[in-house]
């Protein structure tokens, strides 16, 4: 049995929650450091809250990949998961920037933070069973598009959520202002709109996607086995949780060698999302870290929205040359290279003279960005049994997170006393990390050239 073959548009509904996951992804990327900020963190704790995304990662990820991949049941395989996740990812972006309403209970400091683990926990159950939709449904000449055209509909998605706070204030109007301790209306019903945006976006994909059955599944992976002699992961026995440990210990060598790849790109995503704000307030603007609740910060929180949605932009007008590009240079040196064009846009930030000229470094940071989220699962997906798809796609964000976490237990402490609070040079670490992931792209085996070739 073969999968079947998709049109442009089948796989475009396949992927459309991506939209609404991201858009509040990028409202919380935008937006969290200002928020926390203006509730009384400190510039050098600010790594400390965001340790509670990547731990999420860490927890749910492959556990919701190992139940993805063993359920079955009249809503699917896999969408029950991201509805769900959607659902209460929701709860958490409209209630984030309204935490000061909980001041009776609890400072609105640490309930921000709840609401911001809350948000982690259910973006992460509703993405990992996104990424394994794609490897369950496409075929190997199919996967670069889908998960290129996810990739687009990424950038699209954060780009509404990076800019819709400076295009509330400045397009309509609504106030940006703060007093102390309160967020701004535009960030409010920024937040408010995209809950509801990522529960209709999710509803489409429900509704027009169709999954592969278990048997199916097993008919295909039986083709591919007798095809080629790949490093393939394949189980009879009876699923358990604990497996989760056992399939850690035996993943695939391109896994294993993406690993190091993925480590240093997201090392160096987490520093500049973390430290944007802080840093170009302060470089860029000329403010000190103490000025969080200034007029001219706030207006630099909503550049940073747009500089942050000219990179997803670039991100997914470039996502869709990547199958393209791939095709002709291959799937490795498309990603090295897209990764040292990011890093030298991180790079460049140190020395622009103006914030327009950052533009012109979100441009290479998008094109890194594009190729992050596409071409190391495009890799991966080639070298998984298609029963293993989603507790893999779990256990490779482990990954993700671990770099994550690492930039969060020092970032603060590097700002705070190695760089005297200037958080630039979070970011100037950031760009060598991106050069250190392209280095090591090189070594990487992708399967599914060994197959084409």
């Amino acid at each position: 049995m073969e999968k079947r073959r998709l049109s442009f548009w089948q796989i475009w509904n396949m992927s459309f929650g991506f939209l609404g996951i991201q858009m509040g992804f990028a409202l919380q990327n935008a937006n969290a450091s200002r928020i926390l900020q203006i509730f009384g963190a400190d510039v050098h704790e600010l790594s400390w809250f965001w340790i509670i995304a990547p731990l999420m990662g860490l927890i749910v990820q492959p556990i919701i990949g190992h139940y993805s991949d063993n359920t079955w049941g009249r809503f699917g395989r896999r969408k029950p998961y991201f509805l769900v996740g959607a659902i209460l990812a929701s709860v958490g972006l409209v209630l984030m920037p309204q935490a000061d309403i909980f001041t009776a209970f609890l400072p609105p400091l640490w309930v921000g933070a709840g609401m911001l683990m809350i948000m982690d926990a259910s973006f992460n159950v509703a993405m990992e069973p996104f990424r394994a939709l794609v490897g369950d449904n496409l075929r190997t000449d199919q996967r670069t598009l889908g998960f290129s055209v996810q990739t687009a509909l990424i950038g699209f998605g954060a780009v509404i959520g990076s800019w819709l706070p400076y295009a509330l204030t400045n397009w309509f109007g609504v106030s940006n202002q703060t007093s102390e301790g309160a967020i701004p209306f535009n960030l409010i019903l920024s937040f408010i709109i995209g809950a509801a945006v990522l529960i209709v976006s999710i509803l489409i994909t429900v509704l027009t996607t169709k999954e592969y059955s278990p048997e199916e599944l097993a008919l295909i992976e039986k083709e591919k086995a007798k095809s080629v002699d790949i490093d393939v992961v394949v189980e009879n026995k009876e699923s358990s949780l604990l497996d989760v440990f056992e399939d850690f210990k035996k993943m695939p060598t391109t896994m294993r060698q993406l690993a190091w790849v993925q480590f240093f790109s997201w090392f160096g995503l987490f520093g500049m999302w973390v430290f944007a704000t802080p840093a170009i307030a302060q470089h860029t603007y000329g403010l000190s870290h103490t000025d969080s609740s200034s007029t001219m910060y706030q207006d630099a929180g909503d550049w940073i929205g747009i500089l942050f949605g000219v990179y997803n932009l670039v991100s997914a007008i470039y996502a869709f040359a990547l199958p393209y590009i791939a095709q002709r240079i291959g799937r490795k040196k498309t990603h090295s290279i897209s990764l040292i064009i990011g890093g030298l846009g991180l790079l460049s930030i140190y020395i622009m003279p103006d914030k327009d000229w950052l533009i012109v470094s979100m441009i290479g940071v998008g094109i890194a960005w594009a190729s992050i989220l596409a071409m190391p699962y495009a890799i991966l997906a080639g070298s998984i049994s298609p029963k293993k798809m989603g507790v893999y796609m779990g256990i490779f964000n482990f990954f993700i997170v671990i770099p994550q976490i690492i930039n969060a237990l020092i970032g603060g402490p590097l700002v705070k006393y190695a760089y005297g609070n200037q958080a630039i040079f979070a970011l100037v670490l950031s760009g060598v990390s991106f050069l250190v992931a392209a280095a090591l792209v090189n070594k990487v085996k992708d399967v599914d050239d060994i197959i084409q070739s």
